[in-house]
């Protein structure tokens, strides 16, 4: 496994990250993860140098926090821990959202289920519109000073709202956003156009998660076949129905062709872009977290990035 600094930070993180949002969710939900296998495949990450475990206060309500905390009892020196506040966690008026007073709580209550006094990466999960930036910017500088947070960051923001955070940092004298985490991958490319050139020129550290567009990109699913049994997409058709499998099937060609998978190829484009830290992927099984791994050994030239290219604009 290879590191990368998150940003401009000095924060090595492994260019695959491992995310939990299955984790405590609902027993009916077919990729449930209940407690011990949480904590097996949390292992079976930092086997394979995996550090970045990405999770939030909202996966399973507070239970894939409470998982990756038992999973990484006496190992925490090992994994960098990241997680996220914003999302509705109890009633009342300060159950969610991004104020000083809902993140001073919602940090409490994480450190809690994590069973650690710091994470090493707080992340606003989305915009809150009804709070100011300037104050969820100020509760997150306490709570850096207060040692309980490392690095901050954010997910799901417009470039025009990174911009807000970044100079509203800059000109308040405020420790900045380190990363961002948006949704990106070869089928989803909409960051391109503005999020990916500001993160350049201020080298926020992007963060994708669905880098296998929710299974497209696996090669499980074929053109004028169902989904497989018990797949992600047999529940939620839409991204099959209306996925582009003239570009899915040249994409798997072009990496077969090499002697790698489409898969592979997925996690090998997205990390042939210097400004992306690591890329979140979460699994269900030991041999999908050893697969990820595997995938960032491939190493694209200058001419496959500019052939896979081509194959999108077309």
């Amino acid at each position: 496994m290879k590191y990368r600094n998150l940003g401009n930070s000095g924060l090595k993180v492994s260019e695959i990250g491992f995310g939990t949002n299955n984790f405590g969710t609902n027993d009916k939900w077919p990729f449930h993860m209940g407690a011990s296998e949480a904590a097996t495949l949390i292992d079976a990450a930092l086997d394979v140098g995996i550090n970045m475990i990405d999770t939030a206060n909202v996966y399973g309500t507070g239970k894939s926090e409470e998982y990756v905390g038992k999973a990484l009892k006496g190992k925490r020196e090992q994994a960098l821990i990241a997680t996220k506040v914003r999302g509705p966690m109890a009633e009342g008026p300060h159950g969610e959202g991004l104020s000083r007073k809902s993140i001073f709580h919602e940090i409490e209550a994480s450190l809690r289920r994590l069973q650690t006094d710091y994470v090493d990466l707080y992340q606003l999960h989305w915009v809150d519109k009804d709070t100011s930036i300037e104050e969820t910017l100020r509760a997150l500088d306490d709570l850096i000073k207060q040692g309980k947070v490392r690095y901050i960051g954010c997910s799901n923001y417009e470039a025009w709202r990174l911009c807000e955070t970044v100079w509203t940092s800059k000109s308040l004298n405020l420790n900045p956003i380190v990363s961002t985490q948006p949704a990106y991958s070869l089928l989803d490319r909409g960051i391109e156009s503005e999020v990916i050139p500001f993160c350049e020129e201020y080298q926020i550290g992007v963060i994708p998660y669905f880098p296998l567009a929710h299974g497209l990109l696996t090669g499980k699913y074929k053109r004028n076949q169902k989904p497989p049994k018990g797949s992600r997409l047999e529940a939620k058709s839409e991204p099959y129905e209306t996925a582009n499998f003239d570009l899915i099937e040249g994409l798997e060609k072009f990496a077969t062709d090499r002697g790698h998978t489409i898969l592979e190829l997925a996690f090998a484009w997205l990390l042939s872009k210097d400004i992306v830290s690591t890329v979140i992927a979460g699994a269900t099984k030991i041999e999908q977290i050893q697969s990820n791994a595997v995938a960032a050994d491939w190493v694209l030239t200058g001419e496959e990035v500019d052939e896979i290219n081509k194959l999108l604009e077309e």
